[in-house]
């Protein structure tokens, strides 16, 4: 099996902060990181410049909502996913990403957070790393290890005998008591 891993700006939709800084008027903002190789020192700077302006995640996220992808990349996208796994690999943010994921077609997105304080105003960056919070579900005894290593974990579908062994595991035997317990801890 393959994976593609692609950059999201520039590659796939229009560089955000260039689309915010001319949504905002303000010009500092259109450097990027192919201005600036620092990025903690881009990120910096970038924030320096919405709290002078006042300017917060909501103002960003307005913008980001008319952002389209560049011509051809959903179908693009689309092609690359029959031939492999595709993950999108970026320095954006969660809270960036949603509405350009959606219209993307939900491919698997590796990225970093904001720190965002409770006026809205964009107050750090909290870099990601590898590690994530994974929600797994199995049902048979190869699958444990997996269920117990996670964030949370289902038994779906399993035997009376994994039960009885493993009572602290919640089992579930239909989808949709399967989707509403993963939708309880994500």
């Amino acid at each position: 099996m393959h994976i593609v891993c692609l950059d999201l700006e520039g590659v796939l939709v229009p560089e955000i902060w260039i689309a915010f800084s001319e949504e905002s008027g303000i010009p500092e903002l259109k450097i990027t990181t192919r201005d600036e190789p620092d990025y903690g020192k881009l990120m910096n700077y970038r924030i320096k410049i919405l709290k002078e302006h006042g300017l917060g995640l909501k103002e960003i996220q307005d913008t980001i909502r008319k952002i389209e992808p560049l011509e051809g990349a959903k179908e693009f996208l689309d092609e690359l996913r029959k031939l492999g796994q595709v993950i999108i690999i970026s320095d954006t943010f969660t809270q960036f990403a949603a509405p350009l994921m959606e219209k993307l077609g939900f491919p698997t997105l590796m990225c970093n957070e904001l720190v965002i304080g409770e006026n809205g105003e964009v107050t750090g960056l909290a870099r990601q790393s590898i590690g994530y919070d994974t929600v797994a579900s199995g049902d048979s005894f190869n699958d444990l290890a997996m269920i117990q290593a996670g964030k949370a974990g289902f038994l779906f579908r399993t035997t009376e005998q994994i039960k009885k062994d493993y009572p602290d595991i919640p089992a579930f035997e239909t989808y949709d008591e399967l989707l509403n317990a993963i939708k309880g801890v994500i």
